[in-house]
């Protein structure tokens, strides 16, 4: 919705030739083997996102389109249901593996690649196996504000064992901090970049039903992927394993990210990691 940027965000060029950071994520995603893009969208947008965002991309990857809606089960509710529930609301859609991501944040390309291979050493797994992929805290901060994190813990084998949300984090003289607490910046972090067999969705629409049926009737309440995915794991009805992204992530919160979101991307095209233009 982009409130704090006081805009839609997702539609807001940072490339040379009036790319989206978007495209940027289908470009890299299709460079790891990903062949799929499913836009999950409001109904009453449909139009207007296919002119802005879907006409750039349907040359270059299938292009498909769902519709996150509150359902029958949300008498006049008009507050979207969360995370979780955009990413349950795009089952009709997936085929196989698939990551989610977050239309208006610059991953780069080795979060996509990093999920190709874990997909290749965990096939046959036993029991689900999922992956989120994690940045340095320190990549991951605005200059014009502070910002809320998932900072992630895990244990010897790098399997994840719990995100715990922080607000308030900035840069300060004294170093990175949120609120009274102090951080190294080395912490890694989640920035909703998730990878997904597609076992996930009966486990979401279970979960679903019993958020609606305990939270339904609070008009603000979501079902937050994070949250959900954290059940999952805590309770052992699947692996979660933690990625390290190389890349530095940047995105959108603020209006003033923006110029330094088309910085970010001039350096990148300079140091040869897109063309200009994106498609040729």
């Amino acid at each position: 919705m982009g409130s704090r940027f006081g805009g839609v965000k997702q539609v807001q060029p940072v490339g040379p030739d009036g790319e989206l950071i978007i495209e940027y994520s289908v470009f890299d995603a299709r460079r790891a083997g990903f062949d799929r893009a499913v836009l999950v969208i409001r109904r009453d947008i449909e139009k207007d996102f296919r002119a802005a965002i879907g006409r750039r991309l349907e040359s270059h990857v299938d292009v498909h389109y769902v519709f996150q809606e509150p359902g029958p089960q949300a008498a006049g509710r008009t507050k979207p249901w969360g995370t979780g529930h955009a990413v349950l609301a795009a089952e009709s859609a997936v085929r196989g593996n698939f990551a989610a991501i977050n239309a208006d944040d610059y991953y780069g390309p080795s979060g996509f690649a990093a999920l190709a291979d874990q997909w290749r050493q965990s096939a046959g797994a036993r029991k689900p196996e999922y992956a989120l992929v994690g940045y340095r805290l320190a990549e991951t901060l605005s200059e014009h504000g502070s910002v809320s994190r998932g900072v992630c813990a895990t244990d010897a084998a790098g399997r994840l064992q719990g995100i715990t949300e922080m607000t308030r984090i900035e840069r300060t003289a004294d170093g990175i901090r949120a609120g009274e607490q102090s951080l190294t910046g080395d912490e890694r972090v989640s920035m909703n970049f998730w990878g997904f067999t597609r076992e996930v969705f009966p486990q979401l629409a279970r979960q679903f039903a019993e958020f609606v049926r305990t939270r339904g009737s609070d008009p603000k309440s979501e079902f937050y992927l994070p949250t959900a995915i954290d059940e999952l794991n805590r309770t052992r009805e699947a692996d979660v394993v933690l990625l390290k992204s190389s890349d530095r992530w940047f995105g959108l919160t603020y209006r003033e990210d923006l110029a330094a979101a088309k910085s970010e991307m001039a350096g990148l095209i300079a140091a040869g990691v897109y063309p200009a233009p994106l498609w040729g």
